[in-house]
């Protein structure tokens, strides 16, 4: 079976494309979560071309062949985890940037270019793509797309589902399916497209996405406030978003997470702070932003709060945000990530349930936030060789996510649902929901070949 499949793919594919060697095809069995099965996959395919997709694609479905997409594997719930006898299809290697164009405000890529990439890329034309996730120097587009990632600057800017204009969609049975426009207005049909946006592989694979642009705002500048409870540093959030502000970033770090990005980088944050807000604005004139934004901390507590000199000291901060998770790892070894999204209104109420769950069950939570959306990181830190604590640190995790539908949110802001939270999925949608989900699933995908075992 595994010969004849690996001869049908080498049919259409390059030598080089097609790997078996179970040393180097281990390596894309998983992505960075913790607690998700991985399968063993039968081979690894990186294609360069859409008719190589295509190709994939007709192989697997003759031969009843799982197959499961993968971008840069730096995602955070089990999404791109290999099955049993899997095809692994990698999209790394098409990594092109095909057009970008200043008057439609528009970039189309093939989904293996780095979002860090295509950020740069754009800027050279005066035009910005906002989606940040805190991996934007690995990750890929193809892979943003598939989780509908979020990033820093989403308080602002929004989310991917709102950037992706139209896609190239190769199906379950090879055949190519355009979806969406390149132009900046347009309703004809169902919107394939957004129904693409966050199926994290299970509907098709993405070969190239058109995306949509912005002009290129001036440099940001960031405020650190420091407070004594989270509470504060939560009510201050309130306050700056029913003040009509706009930040494009409003960033919050917790005592646990703030020593663990000093210990892990020696950046020098504020160690006796319990909850740090980072703010920033990219307006003509920031300085006045910030003034007013900062005059909202002091009143809502805030012990400390300190502008950024310059464009220099403000990356300095962001760069001590994007360390968050990696610092957290770091504390016991291994992490497991929760992103469970609450209503603006009830942050403080989240935070607060987190760390008396941390006391149940002795635990390091650490807790990092999109503050200015509501969608939290508690990264429950825990020694994987300790029975009992990688025990607990599962517990504890369900118990976040729990919490966070009793608030009203959501289990999953932007980092999808994949292996870890398939259960949970089911919670939130409720038996109908699930129901139709999977009525669309069969729809696209009727031998359920597309990255098995996620969702549901």
């Amino acid at each position: 079976m595994s010969r004849t499949l690996v001869e049908l793919l080498q049919a259409g594919l390059p030598a080089e494309a097609v790997l078996t060697d179970p040393d180097v095809t281990s390596a894309y069995s998983h992505d960075m979560a913790s607690f998700c099965a991985a399968g063993v996959p039968a081979v690894v395919v990186l294609p360069r071309t859409v008719e190589q997709v295509q190709h994939v694609m007709r192989t697997a479905t003759e031969l009843r062949v799982p197959v499961v997409p993968q971008g840069a594997r730096t995602g955070l719930s089990g999404a791109a985890n290999a099955s049993d006898g899997c095809i692994v299809l990698s999209l790394v290697k098409m990594n092109r940037i095909l057009e970008i164009s200043p008057v439609d405000r528009i970039a189309v890529v093939e989904p293996g270019v780095v979002n860090a990439a295509l950020s740069r890329a754009v800027g050279e034309h005066g035009l910005y793509y906002p989606p940040d996730p805190s991996s934007w120097e690995m990750c890929t587009i193809g892979g943003n797309i598939g989780t509908a990632s979020g990033g820093l600057c989403c308080v602002k800017y929004g989310v991917t589902a709102e950037y992706v204009l139209g896609l190239d969609v190769v199906l379950a049975d090879g055949r190519l399916m355009s979806t969406g426009r390149r132009t900046a207005k347009g309703v004809a049909g169902y919107d394939l497209t957004r129904l693409f946006v966050g199926s994290e592989g299970s509907l098709g694979i993405v070969v190239r996405a058109v995306l949509a642009l912005r002009p290129k705002p001036p440099q940001q500048l960031v405020l650190a406030a420091e407070f004594a409870s989270t509470g504060a540093a939560c009510d201050a959030v309130c306050a700056i978003m029913a003040g009509g502000h706009v930040p494009s970033l409003l960033e919050l770090m917790d005592r646990t997470t703030v020593r663990a990005v000093n210990a892990l980088a020696n950046m020098g944050l504020p160690e006796t702070t319990e909850a740090l807000l980072l703010a920033a604005f990219d307006t003509p004139h920031p300085a006045a932003d910030l003034a007013a934004v900062g005059a909202l901390c002091e009143a809502a507590g805030a012990t400390q709060v300190v502008p950024a000199e310059d464009a220099a000291e403000s990356e300095l901060l962001l760069q001590a945000r994007r360390l968050s998770l990696t610092a957290l790892e770091a504390v016991k070894g291994t992490t497991m990530i929760d992103d469970v999204c609450v209503p603006r209104s009830r942050l403080a109420e989240m935070l607060d349930g987190v760390e008396r769950i941390g006391e149940k069950y002795g635990l390091t939570i650490g807790v990092c936030a999109h503050a200015g959306d509501g969608n939290t990181h508690p990264t429950v830190c825990f020694d994987a060789a300790d029975a009992d604590e990688a025990r607990r640190a599962r517990e504890s995790f369900d118990e976040i996510m729990a919490l966070g539908l009793e608030l009203g949110g959501t289990i999953t802001g932007e980092h999808g649902v994949g292996v870890l939270k398939k259960e949970w999925l089911a919670r939130e949608l409720g038996p109908v929901g699930v129901e139709m989900q999977q009525a669309v699933k069969a729809a696209f995908d009727p031998h359920h070949l597309l990255n098995p075992g996620k969702l549901f």
